[in-house]
């Protein structure tokens, strides 16, 4: 339930050990149930004081990428964006029911709610979620292939080729926090996205060195070295073979595990 960052679900996950430790454990009589409980309640602090710190935010937000060799369909990351929109409550009911299969009185308990609220806020969630789920799941080798084609497109600035590739109504998402140049918006439509992307060929210094392929948070992308020798991180949203949305994160703060893990 945490905000994207691994190192926020690391110390939500080492203060729940702490408390554990002090627990009087033969006065529990469920311990799954009672460490679901603390740690959902101590996710829920930790979300409201994420929420503020976001609102300061310079730019679009996204999770920290997590790159890997091959795709993960049940998380990716539009569905990630889609919990986050959730509010804490909903989030919560709908990952201790849906997910974890608890009752929805124990979920009242959990979060401070009654039954019949708990099931609201589970629907609600539930209908955010299922809009979000992958409708056609992409053939691995076809993704990649796609994210070569436009990784050599934007190596070459070739704006024609790249915008072959997109959909019509797609979506630019650029995470810089503040920290690097980035969009400070989403663009929509391929008119407006081809428009950023041609100022930033226009604009930078250098071509990109290309890292690896990979998925980034489920979706096929790239890991790149960029002209600035900042590493940065590409993922693609596919549908019917054309990139529907597009995310980039260039925030060094969010990028350090994949520093560390460069080949």
């Amino acid at each position: 339930m945490g905000e994207g960052a691994p190192a926020d679900a690391e110390d939500v996950l080492q203060d729940a050990f702490l408390r554990w430790a002090r627990t009087d454990r033969e006065a529990v009589r469920v311990p799954a149930a009672f460490l679901r409980r603390m740690v959902t309640r101590l996710c829920l602090d930790h979300l409201k004081s994420a929420r503020v710190k976001r609102e300061s935010y310079i730019g679009p937000w996204l999770p920290e990428p997590i790159v890997e060799e091959e795709p993960v369909e049940d998380v990716t990351l539009p569905l990630m964006l889609a919990l986050e929109r959730l509010s804490p409550l909903e989030r919560a009911a709908f990952l201790l029911h849906d997910v974890f299969g608890e009752s929805f009185e124990d979920v009242a308990r959990s979060i401070g709610r009654d039954a019949a609220a708990c099931r609201q806020l589970a629907a609600r969630a539930r209908e955010h979620v299922r809009k979000e789920r992958t409708r056609f799941p992409l053939e691995r080798n076809h993704g990649l292939a796609i994210a070569a084609a436009s990784f050599e497109a934007s190596r070459a600035g070739d704006a024609t080729r790249l915008s072959a590739l997109l959909a019509d109504d797609v979506r630019f998402h650029s995470d810089g926090g503040g920290k690097r140049p980035s969009a400070g918006r989403i663009l929509d439509g391929a008119a407006e996205v081809m428009r950023g992307l041609s100022a930033i060929f226009r604009l930078r210094n250098g071509a990109p060195e290309l890292d690896r392929l990979a998925f980034v948070n489920g979706l096929p992308g790239f890991v790149t070295r960029e002209p600035d020798g900042m590493l940065q991180t590409t993922a693609l949203l596919i549908e019917d073979s054309s990139v529907k949305a597009i995310y980039i994160m260039r925030n060094p703060d969010k990028l350090r595990h994949v520093e560390g893990a460069v080949h």
